[in-house]
């Protein structure tokens, strides 16, 4: 009787506990209801990314995945504007592990309409990576090559061309902006007390004008806009003032190459007979007049103003600059024309002098594109394969040939549109994408995801180096230059994500034990390197993929001027007559 009394009183208590537990469970149920409610009111939009997440890791994978987040294919503004990011499910979600070389690091993901951020783990698709590539370069140079000009990066030792002569520290000056721009603060600092301390200009050394100009002077002024530190400014009025003896020739048309202390000048003996060369001549224009409105001294801006006018003066066929001139006789040498090298910043320089100088140079904006409709009338051609190119002009026949140099072409088209004569606009952005598209493939079309040193349209080929000789590639800035532009006026995610394509081939094929170096054949399947870290690879290169992945504003076009050195000089505005004043 007590078992049976037992067996019917536990069953009642039963039904009592489960509907005790019930009631617990659906009183949490309601207030986890009315919770999501009140703090997570876009639960279903929110619900909704995180299945489009998940379905784009099943389809389209990780990468695609990644490229879709960081390139703003779609916003996350639930995550951004909600202040949930620190929920786990969600972590778990959009962390994913890099499966390249690089470690995994933090990437902010930002909204256009939200500043606050959230931090996931991501494969450093982003301006960090480009961070950890610039102090891993920095950090070997300092280690091997401090002083010198440039690195050898596989035999770690200093290296130096003999474009500097005896002159030290190219790759220093030439860092200098990228470092604060980057943030690096404490090695701007060790780079700031070397340039007080060791950077001399009193040498017997023959140097070549351009180059010192753009690495040195142009390093210098801009390290010195970015700082405010006195030393840069005093350092680049020295150097342009050693720089002005280059001058003294018949027409005032500077020779390339100049001993600094004798002041005895010179032309490239290869130049067709003793000519001086249309971007070495044509790329001092902005350092100069900076170099004017730093000092008081007109001069710098008469000397680079009087190559205007002896340019004026002469014909030109067919609306084109030749690009060799002698500096004597003031008449052109070989009638080679080219947007590559020997005359590619030269046209750059039209530009960029209009844009300085708050667009108040009316004579550089014209001469920029009078010189630009002569080049698309009697260079820029399509191949039978759809791709847009700049060939080169030899004495009225065109050569189908572009160089890697003349890829930063189509970043000048863009930055010019917006000025551009008769409703061009439009037409100048295609052209520019065109371009920017053609040079894209000179580096998809080889093993190595790198560019060639120059690149042909006959033969049966496009895009592709036929010769043995164009087939290096030398850590060159000119096409990734182009994707920087081209996102900042399109903001086109394939633009990064080209950029992020350049940054694999870096790390892959460029990068060494003691820093990054060229290669000598983008189409092997193995590096051969050249073991030279070029002081352009931290000034431009590096500097050039930060920026891709910045924001708009940093370092806005509206405020700053690049050198064709990648050193950022600001606009001269109009409503600055003490600046204005010295210009004119």
């Amino acid at each position: 009787h007590e078992l049976r009394k037992g067996k019917s009183a536990s069953p009642t208590s039963f039904r009592l506990t489960e509907k005790f537990i019930l009631l617990l469970v659906f009183s949490a149920f309601i207030t986890l209801c009315f919770g999501a409610i009140f703090f997570l009111p876009d639960s279903t939009k929110l619900l909704r990314e995180l299945n489009y997440s998940l379905a784009l890791k099943r389809h389209i994978g990780q990468t695609a995945l990644l490229q879709a987040l960081t390139l703003g294919r779609y916003e996350i503004k639930s995550l951004l504007n909600k202040n949930i990011c620190r929920q786990s499910f969600l972590l778990s979600t959009f962390s994913i592990m890099s499966t390249n070389c690089f470690s995994p690091s933090i990437y902010i993901l930002q909204s256009k309409h939200y500043k606050e951020s959230c931090a996931f783990t991501f494969p450093n698709r982003s301006k960090s990576s480009i961070n950890g590539m610039m102090q891993f370069s920095w950090d070997n140079y300092k280690r091997y090559a401090w002083g010198s000009n440039e690195l050898r990066p596989v035999s770690k030792q200093g290296h130096s061309s003999n474009l500097f002569g005896s002159l030290k520290g190219a790759t220093i000056v030439d860092a200098l902006d990228t470092l604060y721009i980057m943030e690096m603060y404490d090695e701007f600092e060790a780079a700031t007390e070397w340039v007080e301390r060791n950077l001399d200009f009193n040498m017997n050394a023959e140097i070549s004008v351009f180059e010192v100009n753009i690495r040195f002077v142009g390093g210098l002024l801009s390290a010195y806009y970015l700082s405010g530190k006195e030393v840069f400014r005093r350092k680049a009025v020295e150097l342009g003032e050693k720089l002005l003896p280059a001058f003294k020739t018949p027409t005032g048309i500077p020779w390339a190459l100049l001993n600094l202390k004798s002041g005895i000048g010179r032309n490239w003996p290869w130049a067709s007979g003793g000519s001086s060369i249309l971007a070495e001549y044509g790329t001092l224009h902005l350092e100069f007049m900076h170099l004017s409105a730093l000092s008081g001294r007109p001069v710098f801006a008469e000397k680079v103003m009087n190559i205007r006018k002896v340019l004026n003066r002469l014909d030109k066929p067919q609306g084109l600059y030749p690009n060799y001139l002698n500096p004597n006789s003031g008449q052109w040498g070989q009638h080679h024309v080219s947007v590559g090298g020997l005359g590619d910043s030269f046209y750059e320089y039209l530009l960029k002098a209009w844009l300085m100088s708050d667009k108040t140079d009316e004579e550089g904006k014209k001469l920029y594109y009078d010189a630009l409709q002569a080049i698309e009338k009697n260079l820029i051609r399509k191949s039978s394969g759809g791709l847009t190119y700049i060939a080169e002009w030899k004495g009225g026949l065109l050569e189908h040939k572009m160089g890697h140099l003349t890829c930063f072409a189509g970043g000048m088209i863009a930055l010019g549109a917006d000025g551009a004569p008769d409703d061009k606009t439009g037409h100048q952005m295609e052209l520019a994408a065109e371009i920017t598209r053609t040079c894209h493939e000179s580096y998809t079309r080889t093993s190595m995801k790198l560019g060639p040193e120059a690149f042909r349209f006959d033969g049966g080929v496009e895009a592709i180096a036929t010769r043995q000789n164009e087939k290096y590639f030398i850590l060159r800035p000119e096409v990734i230059e182009t994707y920087m532009y081209m996102w900042r006026f399109t903001h086109d995610p394939k633009y990064r994500q080209w950029g992020w394509e350049a940054v694999q081939a870096l790390e892959k094929y460029c990068r060494v034990v003691g820093g990054y170096s060229g290669v000598r054949d983008v189409y092997a399947n193995t590096p051969n390197h050249d073991d030279v870290q070029q002081s352009f690879y931290l000034a431009e290169t590096l500097k050039y993929l930060y920026l891709l992945f910045s924001d708009d504003d940093h370092l806005p076009f509206e405020h700053w001027v690049f050198n064709t050195e990648a050193h950022p000089l600001p606009v001269i505005k109009k409503q600055n007559p003490e600046i204005a004043n010295q210009l004119k």
